[in-house]
């Protein structure tokens, strides 16, 4: 169906950072599938846990357990409450918008009748299922779809006077992003997250942050909220998850997610032993590496180097989520296609700013490559 442009390149095959086309032409890809090939193309140590365990076990229904499932939700559970100090349990499914929509049914659930709005934020975006759209903070993204679900309502970025002047006691559930990836790679400031922090606690609202995009190592902490020092109730979590994989994750609080009963949800592909084993392997691999650290110092290094880059205004993001502001008269998108002809994939986040999302793996080497051909090509559009 036509619902994605046109493809300009057809890969064929990966390994670490590097990509090959159907031409066996070479790319360095600084996009990572879009903060998903957070160890890399081909990583060994994930197609060796999805060949062992498709020779082992795929799937038998969440009327059974499977082994896998159970010793990756104890994986998640135990990274997030290394983190958070909490407890909690864990749903895992296909996607990052279905991690989302499980999270505004706990809302729902938790909240009760009459009480079952949530509040997100302008420019976020937290998936293309109509609840997870309708939370999505993009007029232009509903237009096609009305009448959108009821029950959301959007409020500025970083404003916590005006998200405080939306809650009434009708509203459940705060729902954002550490940093809004879709939305021009935009953090949080700190100080904002814990402010909303305070509110729902004040208000009894659960807060749910989608680490989607920046969970599992990708900002230089575990998960984006922890630059600001708070728990979320909920954390929503995909993308890195399975390095590629199809599989997504909801973590809540021990006492959050008890509300949730037997045939509150449910998925087919619910906790599968072969998305599992690509989600331990992730967790393992990502913790024998020091994934924080790799992104925190990979990160700053990148962002150094693009500030220098004539033609970038200046660099904005966290850990190995970042964004190129062009200057003046430069466009995103024609910068962003030159960048892909000469064999570097990065992707136009807005009109006038690159998204850069590399590997967490991406070597010092594979930095200063991808800075020569973002230089290059700025160079002869400032010209």
């Amino acid at each position: 169906m036509p619902v994605f442009g046109a493809p300009q390149v057809m890969f064929a095959r990966g390994k670490g950072t590097e990509l090959w086309d159907t031409d066996d032409k070479r790319y360095l890809d600084f996009l990572g599938g879009l903060a998903v090939i957070s160890l890399g193309h081909a990583n060994p140590a994930v197609a060796e846990a999805l060949c062992r365990q498709a020779n082992t076990l795929l799937h038998v229904s969440n009327l059974f357990a499977n082994p896998v499932a159970t010793e990756a939700a104890l994986l998640l559970n135990r990274l997030l409450a290394d983190v958070t100090g909490e407890g909690g349990q864990v749903f895992f499914c296909n996607s990052g918008a279905e991690a989302n929509e499980a999270a505004l049914k706990l809302a729902r659930k938790f909240g009760g009748r009459g009480r079952h709005v949530v509040v997100s934020a302008l420019g976020s975006f937290h998936g293309r299922t109509l609840a997870a759209l309708a939370a999505t903070g993009q007029p232009a993204k509903h237009e096609p779809f009305h009448p959108m679900p009821e029950g959301f309502r959007h409020v500025p970025f970083n404003d916590i006077e005006a998200l405080a002047a939306a809650v009434d006691p009708s509203v459940a559930a705060v729902l954002l992003e550490p940093v809004q990836g879709e939305g021009g790679v935009l953090p949080a400031d700190p100080e904002y997250l814990r402010a909303v922090r305070r509110l729902c606690d004040e208000r009894g609202m659960l807060l749910i942050v989608d680490e989607i995009q920046t969970g599992l190592g990708r900002t230089g902490k575990w998960f984006g909220f922890e630059h600001a020092g708070i728990v979320p109730d909920v954390v929503t979590m995909a993308k890195a998850l399975g390095n590629g994989f199809p599989i997504g994750a909801v973590w809540a609080r021990t006492d959050r997610a008890a509300v949730f009963q037997p045939g509150d949800h449910g998925s087919t592909y619910s906790g599968t032993a072969i998305a599992t084993a690509a989600a331990i392997a992730v967790l393992q691999e990502m913790q024998r590496i020091d994934a924080p650290r790799c992104a925190a110092e990979r990160g700053a290094e990148l962002a150094t180097k693009l500030a220098a880059v004539p033609g970038v205004a200046s660099v904005r993001g966290s850990g190995l989520l970042l964004a190129a502001e062009l200057a003046d008269g430069l466009d995103a998108k024609a910068v962003y296609a030159e960048l892909l002809h000469r064999g570097l994939v990065t992707n136009a986040v807005t009109a006038t700013a690159l998204r850069l999302a590399p590997p967490l793996t991406v070597s010092s080497e594979e930095i200063d490559e991808a800075i020569g051909i973002i230089t290059a090509v700025l160079e002869e559009a400032l010209s």
